[in-house]
């Protein structure tokens, strides 16, 4: 607990304020009456300031000592700011901070002038240099909590798309790999069938016999295996397996290796085609002719299959650069809607999938480029998208949509979640608010959101109910008024 020192004289207060860094150059009336009007307190090291989500009612003026400000937002404790000597924490003139963010910590033994919120309005009007001092403390304040929670809530964010996208290219990743090894094996029963026909002497008619069932393969669709006679109709799997067995019984008749029979089907080979080229070859060629014919359609199917895997892979790798920005410059540039939201609508599907929540994205062709901080404005959309996946049950659905209207875009969000209801309408953009459990949300992005769209002279909305949420983002098209360069911070 705090002591307070009754007996320090205001004179000696006095000379301790005229060393203060931050208001030091105030008139010396001004710190007569902070001396006369404050407390002096002498803090112990691991005293609190004040408990998180606490009103913050005092201004403190460090004379000595400092300490820090720890936050926990589901990744552990870790210290988000520290003052000493020579600072001024606490409530502010001017400050709208309404709770206390964090836990306020004393790390070392401290000295300090405290006055009540209460004596503020009074402060104001006495001490103009000091409350000048004072202000800019509290912008530079603001402008280090926006870069941290800015970046706070981009590194949970990426952390959570890391995650997803670790899973969703694991797939493809095993797919090739699984498919790469498999093409092994059967480019090496291709060679060696085809060293066994080589001495066998084939004829044009049975070379020719060969070649043709080489080149014959079923038609697929999204992967599907289907019949050769009807290319659109998919096999289901009780006729694959009875295509199945009666190759193999077929195979097994005329001393043929059954273990082929699987990518016989696959390739769409039928028993009468089977038995064409039976009565074309030897009964020695016959074997070695099957083996070859089914090694053969294996090894493009696999190769396929990598092909199909690695570019899904590459895909996404794409994607995740152009929803981060990498290698390019961070400078107002006109930029696609339509790219940015199937890139982000791509990096966040794993966690779409982990819910079974379909997502639908409509963008027209022709939608104009609008100039704006592409890596900022791809935060929006995650945060938008991120947030209707969160907010809708198993198998829920999610649309994207943007329009060119008048001289705006505007992209919609929309969900059919439970809504957001009573008075959190009114508190959904506030910095730290949040309706999600602990550890799975920092209560920012929507914030956030908002403070990108305005940098982009942008507008953002939303309408929710029961069943129907919707987030509307409106930035200007390349015939309004030019975007401001956003301050940096």
């Amino acid at each position: 607990m705090t002591a307070t020192i009754a007996d320090a004289g205001i004179a000696a207060l006095v000379d301790r304020l005229a060393t203060h860094r931050t208001l030091g150059e105030a008139p010396r009336r001004e710190l007569e009456w902070l001396a006369a009007h404050g407390e002096f307190r002498r803090y112990g090291t691991g005293d609190l300031l004040s408990k998180r989500g606490e009103f913050p009612d005092l201004m403190i003026i460090l004379l000595s000592g400092g300490g820090a400000v720890y936050i926990d937002r589901g990744g552990g404790r870790r210290k988000w700011m520290e003052w000493q000597a020579g600072d001024v924490t606490g409530v502010l003139p001017f400050s709208r901070m309404n709770t206390t963010v964090g836990e306020p910590v004393i790390e070392r033994p401290t000295d300090a002038l405290v006055l009540h919120r209460a004596q503020l309005p009074e402060m104001i009007r006495e001490c103009p240099a000091a409350t000048a001092a004072m202000v800019h403390t509290m912008l530079d304040r603001v402008r280090h909590f926006s870069s941290t929670d800015w970046q706070d809530d981009k590194m949970m964010s990426l952390g959570r798309l890391a995650a997803g996208l670790s899973h969703e290219i694991n797939n493809p990743a095993s797919a090739a790999s699984r498919s790469a090894k498999l093409l092994d094996d059967a480019l090496t029963e291709m060679d060696e069938a085809a060293s066994a026909l080589l001495g066998k002497g084939l004829n044009h008619v049975q070379r020719a016999q060969l070649e043709a069932l080489r080149r014959h393969g079923s038609t697929v669709r999204g992967g599907t295996q289907v019949s050769p006679l009807s290319p659109l109709s998919p096999l289901s799997p009780i006729d694959r397996a009875d295509r199945e067995d009666e190759i193999a019984a077929w195979l097994d008749e005329h001393r043929v290796s059954s273990h082929v029979a699987a990518a016989l089907v696959d390739a769409g080979i039928s028993v009468d085609q089977l038995e064409k080229l039976a009565r074309t070859m030897a009964a020695d060629c016959l074997d070695p002719a099957v083996r070859w014919i089914a090694a053969s359609h294996a090894s493009r199917s696999l190769a396929t299959d990598v092909e199909r895997a690695t570019t899904r892979i590459y895909e996404l790798v794409s994607a995740v650069k152009r929803f981060t920005y990498m290698d390019r410059p961070t400078v107002a540039e006109p930029s696609s809607i339509a790219q940015a939201l199937a890139d982000t609508v791509a990096v966040l599907g794993a966690k779409a999938k982990s819910k079974s929540v379909t997502v639908t994205l409509d963008v027209p062709a022709d939608l104009p480029l609008v100039r704006v901080f592409g890596g900022e404005l791809n935060q929006v959309w995650s945060n938008l998208i991120e947030n209707a996946l969160d907010a809708v049950a198993e198998g829920g659905k999610v649309a994207v949509n943007a329009r060119a209207e008048k001289e705006n875009v505007v992209v919609r969000v929309i969900d059919d979640g439970c809504g957001i209801v009573g008075d959190d309408k009114h508190r959904i953009f506030d910095p730290f608010f949040t309706t999600k459990p602990v550890g799975q949300g920092t209560g920012l992005g929507l914030d956030i959101a908002r403070r990108i769209v305005r940098r982009h002279d942008g507008q953002i909305e939303f309408d929710s109910e029961p069943g129907h949420t919707e987030f509307r983002v409106i930035l200007p098209a390349p015939n309004a008024n030019p975007i401001n360069v956003p301050e940096q911070t």
